[in-house]
């Protein structure tokens, strides 16, 4: 251990064990400090304080049995070089023989009459029980074991021991500066823990209770800290300095549609066409749902920063809704004589390089004036020679830093933003408090309703049957896979199903997954081509894939929710969502969003592997989606079942885009919505009172880590 004095921000190399390998693994994961190592919280819990019997033991998972070691235990070799160590124990039950593969070292652990308890999966053959590589803690009457571990995401280079020692020690160490970012006044007011308390409770929880109280504080830090930004942003953008785009005229573009705009996106242009023509930037988001028709106000807004000789940039989260928007949107600006190039990582250097000097070009005839593109319009080089608007498409799917960048490389540009996901009006006002909202509540004449139905899987065979109907009559087919390979979560729990019932009661069926399912299906409909998706995969195969599908070429598209927006193939007439039970109502609803863009009558099936064996909750979802088909109504009720888990991304994404978006770690129960609310509050009281932080150094040391800032305001 270094002598230097230890903080937040000092590296994980700090920590004795943790060299150039093993740092080079955390950095994989996104962990650079050690106030990054004890920000990645378990995914889920071992409830190894669940004791039970031999003869009670769990059938489709792990058990914590407590055993007493009966016979010596000795090392079998084999020829293949390798070996395992086997002894038995005990309890009132019967015995059990156990088993560790390639584990000498642990022989001397397991005397004779020495007691364990052992946590992992019994099996059973006749009256005979056997374990095999099970967790192993000493046991004695008088010390009390944890009763729950934590499972953590993990990477090559990495085991659970591994990041549960470095945890601990950082635990350790950071107990000992006694650091706290939320002033002392607000944890009184809103009966918070300290953040050593939530720390130590959340990585090694001694009960429920406590796993409670730690997630309670870290969650409203979360909210707290990501309100306050956006308070502090709001504040920077409203110095003047945005270009004036008083040429506001959507006529052009508008007059090319063959089709009369609703009143909804009307108004919304309208909103855009005010904020645009004033010196002070806009930042405004357009919130409606799937088919709504944001696109197009989107694309007036562009417009409006070309008609001022200003340049426009859209940016997209995956490089499939990049190339959608460029399809829809190019050829409408060429045919107002607006140049219009897509920038994503997958194009060639050349390319990249002839756009990047066309958009930082001060010959006006030579300036690109519309960019759309992916995160590649954040990469070093992309400069905006006269920059006017940034779009950003589903928002909600951008970290704050992500945003920030954009918005430095087009220095007091308007902003807009737009969301597909329908945020009920509560929610919204929280969550874009630094933004204006103009809600898009209405949906284009002629867009017809998609027929969904909840089947399980007794209906097998009809699906089948109906998928080739389908095909038949020239439609084409989605299914959505919840994972890419098999499921293993069984003996696991995440900190929601921990705390609360359903959760403990309601087991898990076992999840499709894409690429197996698509090989099963193919050896099924062996006369019908089927392809499988998912996010993975190398942006050229995605792009090859979803370029068959649209040309018609394959009929079955198998995937994860890497198509949940942005795909539009207005000949895919059928969308199935296995194991349907594991998604939230927005995001069904999204799902469903894919078909139904055509001329064809379409139809959604949500399938489940067994409907009596369903849950309140999740019976009470399917049913939302079979009988509701607006999105704002839906979006209600997921808010009052789940909570605001759908539109706060959840934490079992990726580690590394955690960083100060609506990309939380730890939101997702029903409660969440109330600490939200709170933080909020609280956020823009300090916001108003310190605009500068100056009278609380952690916490503006930490809203700095989250935010790009600039004079002490976020840019």
């Amino acid at each position: 251990m270094s002598d230097a004095i230890i903080h937040r921000d000092s590296p994980v190399t700090v920590l004795s064990g943790v060299g150039k390998a093993r740092a080079a693994a955390y950095e994989r994961l996104g962990i650079r400090t050690l106030g990054d190592l004890l920000l990645h919280y378990p995914r889920a819990y071992e409830n190894r304080g669940d004791v039970c019997l031999l003869c009670d033991a769990r059938k489709d998972g792990k058990s914590s049995v407590i055993l007493t070691v009966a016979t010596s235990a000795r090392t079998v070799r084999l020829r293949s070089h390798k070996s395992f160590l086997k002894f038995r124990a005990f309890d009132d039950s019967g015995s059990c023989e156990i088993v560790y593969f390639n584990q000498d070292y642990l022989k001397d652990q397991f005397v004779v009459g020495a007691t364990f308890r052992f946590f992992g999966k019994v099996e059973r053959k006749g009256k005979q029980y056997t374990l095999s590589s099970p967790a192993a803690e000493p046991y004695t009457e008088s010390a009390k074991l944890p009763p729950f571990w934590a499972v953590y995401p993990l990477t090559e280079g990495l085991s659970q021991k591994q990041i549960a020692k470095d945890v601990e020690v950082a635990l350790f160490l950071l107990r000992q500066t006694g650091e706290d970012p939320l002033p002392a006044y607000l944890r009184e007011r809103r009966s918070l823990c300290t953040l050593s308390f939530a720390e130590e409770h959340i990585h090694r929880p001694d009960s429920k209770e406590s796993l409670a109280i730690a997630r309670r504080r870290l969650v409203y830090e979360e909210f707290f800290l990501f309100s306050l930004g956006g308070y502090l942003s709001r504040k920077a953008s409203t110095r003047a300095g945005a270009p004036k785009c008083e040429a506001a005229d959507p006529t052009p573009l508008l007059s090319m549609l063959p089709y009369e705009l609703t009143g909804a996106q009307k108004r919304a242009i309208a909103d855009i066409a005010h904020d645009m023509k004033r010196e002070i930037p806009m930042s405004r988001i357009l919130v409606g749902d799937v088919g709504c028709g944001k696109t197009v106000c989107a694309a007036t807004a562009m417009l409006f920063a070309v008609q001022n000789g200003r340049q426009a940039a859209l940016m997209a989260p995956t490089e499939i809704l990049a190339r959608q928007h460029y399809a829809d949107l190019a050829p409408l600006f060429e045919r107002l004589g607006v140049r219009c190039e897509l920038l994503v990582g997958a194009a060639t250097a050349t390319e990249k390089r002839r756009i990047k000097a066309a958009l930082a070009s001060t010959d006006e005839k030579e300036r690109l004036p519309i960019v759309i593109g992916t995160h590649a319009l954040l990469s070093d080089g992309v400069e905006f020679s006269a920059p006017g608007l940034v779009v950003t498409d589903e928002q909600h799917r951008f970290g704050a830093r992500q945003r920030a960048k954009l918005s430095e490389k087009n220095t007091h540009a308007h902003l807009l933003v737009m969301s597909a996901t329908p945020i009920p009006r509560s929610l919204a006002l929280v969550l874009y408090g630094d933004l204006d909202i103009s809600r898009i509540d209405e949906m284009p004449a002629g867009r017809q309703r998609v027929d969904t139905f909840v089947v399980d899987e007794s209906y097998r065979s009809r699906l089948l049957g109906f998928i080739r109907r389908q095909v038949a009559e020239g439609g084409q087919v989605y299914i959505v896979c919840p994972s890419i390979e098999e499921d293993a979560d069984a003996g696991e729990a995440s900190i929601s199903e921990l705390l609360s019932a359903e959760g403990s009661s309601e087991q898990k069926p076992p999840m499709k997954a894409a690429v197996q399912y698509a090989k099963e299906l193919q050896g099924e409909l062996p006369e019908l081509t089927v392809a499988f998706l998912h996010g993975k995969m190398k942006s050229a195969e995605k792009d090859s894939i979803m370029k068959d599908f649209g040309d018609g070429k394959t009929q079955i598209l198998v995937s994860t929710t890497v198509i949940e927006v942005g795909v539009n193939v207005p000949n895919a007439s059928l969308m199935i969502v296995e194991n349907a039970e594991r998604f939230g109502l927005s995001q069904l609803h999204q799902l469903r969003g894919r078909v139904g863009r055509g001329s064809r009558k379409s139809y959604c099936i949500l399938v489940t592997p067994d409907l009596a064996s369903l849950g309140e909750h999740s019976r009470a979802r399917l049913n939302t989606m079979h009988t509701t088909y607006d999105g704002y109504r839906i979006a209600e009720q997921d808010l009052a079942q789940r909570g605001p888990g759908d539109f706060l991304a959840s934490s079992q994404t990726s580690a590394v885009r955690q960083s100060g978006g609506l990309c939380f770690r730890l939101a997702n129960a029903g409660e969440d919505l109330t600490l939200l609310t709170d933080a909020s509050t609280d956020a823009k009281e300090l916001a108003e009172s310190s605009p500068t932080l100056a009278d609380t150094p952690l916490l503006d040391a930490r809203i700095k880590s989250m935010f790009s800032l600039s004079e002490g305001l976020i840019s």
